[in-house]
């Protein structure tokens, strides 16, 4: 018999969003039992990390917001910036620690929610359930019996796919001498960067006040930098191109996200499940998780309450995922310029259309109009070349377990 009816694997985003929403008692429905396996501090922890989405109104953990926006601002390479007002949007920081600071106290109140501190070493499909093998943080093995198993660990190797490209990092949480940033808008694109050979590059502030933010310098690329190449983009972004002066650097981060065009599988087994950017959460062209995979955990959520299979649906409609591919091979290919593309997009479709675009909540005639004003030429003869392109084996993703999935940017 199953030791518990829910396992989750894993303490990130993913873990912990499902966890919370099976934390609470729900009237009329049921409550299941729910254990939640979390790695022991050491190189499986990812460090602190950054979300960002976009929502209307009022959230679920807008007590652990660390900032929101209501203007967006992107800069071509150049010419004037495009300001966008986001409506009944707001722009949303989560920091990861202050987010497990909120979903660790509701569980601590819940008796349906059982934590354990290991290593996970196999999960495997029994008659009636599964099983996750795993040894504790005294070294000892152990074996958990559960009903349904949600792992959203890092996958150890991506599908095959028709495109790959990295949505890769590097940032400095800053306070300089002077009030330098405007706290009332994100700087979501600035293409002031240099640009690589091949890809696109770009900065990100986040305004935290007049004189702290986080400041980030993005590529889009088939492959990471090194460590001392990613300190020099950001300090170049800093001091050439923001001209922010005398600074103190308060903490760095890092992240590699893979954008590709690979399904990744949600079911592995008849009781296994993949969720979060394990189980597709990511939305491949813009490298967005944090929205994708609340959608999904409270899709599971809700069947595990009234008794269904709880099978993670797709974060992303197939329509979204179908025009991603297009833009990832036009992007990959040198088709269109990407810097041009976005600045386009901003500059000639209202922001909260295009952030809705972005999140796949619009609908196909929006679709159409925003299609309308990318390069169509290019975009048409990527989507007619798409088909015939083979689809090959990426292998393991240049993804560490400890590397965040985080500050995810457009």
């Amino acid at each position: 018999m199953p030791e518990t009816e829910v396992a989750v694997v894993g303490a990130g985003a993913a873990g912990l969003s499902l966890a919370h929403r099976l934390a609470a008692r729900v009237p009329g429905a049921r409550t299941p039992s729910v254990v939640l396996v979390e790695a022991p501090p050491g190189p499986l922890r990812p460090p602190p990390r950054t979300w960002c989405f976009w929502e209307a109104g009022a959230g679920r953990f807008d007590a652990a917001l660390r900032a929101e926006w209501r203007c967006l601002r992107v800069r071509p390479p150049r010419g004037e910036p495009v300001e966008g007002d986001l409506g009944p949007l707001r722009y949303k920081m989560l920091r990861s620690d202050d987010f497990a600071c909120l979903v660790d106290r509701d569980l601590a109140r819940s008796p349906h929610v059982r934590r354990l501190e290991a290593t996970v070493e196999a999960v495997e499909d029994v008659p009636g359930g599964a099983r996750v093998y795993f040894r504790g943080a005294d070294g000892r093995p152990g074996v958990l019996g559960a009903r349904w198993v949600f792992d959203s660990r890092p996958p150890g190797s991506l599908p095959a796919g028709r495109t790959l490209l990295l949505q890769h990092f590097h940032g400095w949480f800053v306070r300089t001498d002077r009030p330098r940033f405007d706290p009332a808008a994100v700087e979501l694109m600035d293409f002031r960067t240099p640009q690589p050979p091949h890809g696109l590059s770009f900065g990100y502030v986040l305004p935290l006040g007049t004189r702290e933010a986080l400041v980030e310098y993005t590529e889009f690329s088939p492959r990471p930098l090194t460590p001392g190449a990613y300190e020099a983009a950001v300090r170049g972004y800093a001091e050439d191109v923001l001209r922010l002066g005398s600074l103190r650097v308060l903490g760095t981060e890092t992240g590699v996200i893979p954008m590709t065009d690979a399904p990744l599988p949600r079911r592995v087994g008849a009781s296994v499940f993949r969720i979060g950017a394990a189980g597709g959460a990511t939305r491949p062209a813009t490298g967005y998780t944090f929205a994708g995979l609340q959608r999904q955990t409270r899709a599971v959520a809700d069947a595990l309450r009234r008794g269904r299979p709880p099978v993670p649906p797709p974060a992303h409609p197939a329509r979204a995922r179908a025009m991603d591919a297009v833009l990832l091979r036009a992007l990959d290919s040198g088709r269109v310029d990407g810097p041009e593309l976005f600045a386009r997009l901003f500059a000639r479709v209202p922001t909260e259309r295009l952030l809705r675009f972005l999140d796949g909540r619009t609908r196909l005639h929006e679709d159409i109009a925003v299609g309308l004003r990318t390069p169509v030429g290019p975009m048409l003869r990527t989507a007619l070349e798409l088909p015939r392109l083979p689809r090959r084996p990426f292998g393991r993703p240049p993804v560490r377990p400890g590397d965040p999935m985080s500050s995810e940017t457009v």
